[in-house]
């Protein structure tokens, strides 16, 4: 069977989603073949994903165009839905007709929405999964346009009309979707190597390591005026790290991401969905900055809080000297116990169903 899995390129909280799954169908179901739809560059799909697979090198939606991790460029955002959209009819025949050339049996969409309706069109079975849809942050940033009714309510179709949208917890709500179930949070976990990444590092063992990292989307940051910080050191990525002395580029390291967060003592990052559900499933704290406008950040902040060991901090305070402080803060919090780590089990078993 070939199964055609689109991966929204908007960072990296799809491929977290969708990682693991496929890792754990691929154990079940060996003779599935898996073709990857999507813009991230193949080593990030590879470092993640462990079976084979094809790949087609596209962006399969949208997104958000984004200024930086934080903030979204809304007027690109709003050129790439009135490209996307300009000959609808057109781009859904001519990608219905790519499935049909490749010969695909099923589309697993995390979260485009053009190959669910491609598949939809062509009679072949159409799989979601994610926290969140675009058609509800598309919504929320460009809803009040007139021009944006008809691309909203073709996405919307396309969610509507998929056999099943599996809603990994935490998640927007997403009321609007009959075909939604939802099952708990889906995430990779890592090796914790703790001594290891210490003796690389050069540091006693009771060294605080923490990793400075905001996802997939660029962030800028420097640590060039960071004060020393004693007993602590920084994992950043080289761009931030401006020949620091307490820092450590992650990109030296060669490291799997997952392994890296599993062995440090602190994540300061941003409200998403693999970076939260990572760090928690881990029992890594987490300091955040702040996404005030992104509709799906009041979910994972929730979450995060009543799982996690969390505090949220101010783009001011990323400055070392208040960072500090709010780490002690962070460690000083009770500890939570882990919650259950099954939805990639709950999500594969939805999926082998709607595969049968």
């Amino acid at each position: 069977m070939h199964l055609w899995v689109a991966v929204s390129h908007h960072g990296l909280g799809h491929l977290a989603q969708v990682a693991p799954v496929l890792n754990r169908l691929a154990v079940l179901r060996p003779e599935l073949r898996f073709s990857l739809y999507s813009a991230l560059p193949r080593a990030v799909l590879a470092a993640r994903i462990a079976p084979p697979f094809d790949q087609i090198c596209e962006p399969a939606d949208c997104g958000m165009a984004m200024h930086d991790a934080l903030r979204v460029d809304r007027a690109a955002s709003l050129a790439c839905y009135r490209a996307f959209h300009r000959d609808w009819p057109q781009r859904l025949a001519a990608e219905a007709a790519r499935l049909r050339a490749l010969a695909v049996d099923a589309v697993l969409s995390d979260v485009a929405y053009l190959p669910l309706a491609a598949a939809q069109h062509s009679g072949l079975p159409s799989a979601a999964m994610c926290s969140l849809n675009w058609a509800d942050i598309a919504e929320a940033y460009l809803g009040q346009l007139a021009e944006m009714a008809e691309p909203l309510a073709q996405m919307r179709t396309a969610y509507r009309a998929a056999d099943l949208f599996l809603r990994l917890e935490p998640a927007m709500p997403m009321a609007d979707l009959a075909n939604a179930v939802a099952v708990p949070p889906v995430a990779g976990r890592g090796q914790p190597r703790g001594a290891e990444l210490r003796a690389r590092l050069n540091v006693p063992a009771d060294q605080r390591l923490v990793l400075l990292a905001m996802g997939g989307i660029g962030y800028a940051c420097t640590l060039a005026a960071w004060p020393h910080a004693r007993g602590i050191t920084w994992l950043a990525p080289a761009a931030w790290c401006q020949d620091h002395a307490d820092c450590m580029a992650i990109e030296t390291l060669g490291w799997p991401f997952l392994d890296l967060l599993a062995s440090v003592d602190a994540l300061v990052s941003k409200p998403g969905y693999g970076s939260f559900v990572e760090a928690v499933l881990q029992g890594v704290p987490v300091l955040y900055l702040d996404r005030p406008d992104w509709p799906e950040s009041p979910y994972l902040k929730a979450w995060l809080h009543a799982q996690g060991r969390a505090l949220q901090i101010e783009e001011a305070e990323l400055n070392g000297l208040d960072l500090v402080e709010k780490l002690n803060e962070v460690w000083g919090l009770p500890a939570r116990p882990t919650p259950p780590a099954d939805g990639v089990e709950q999500a594969v078993a939805y999926l082998l169903k709607w595969l049968a």
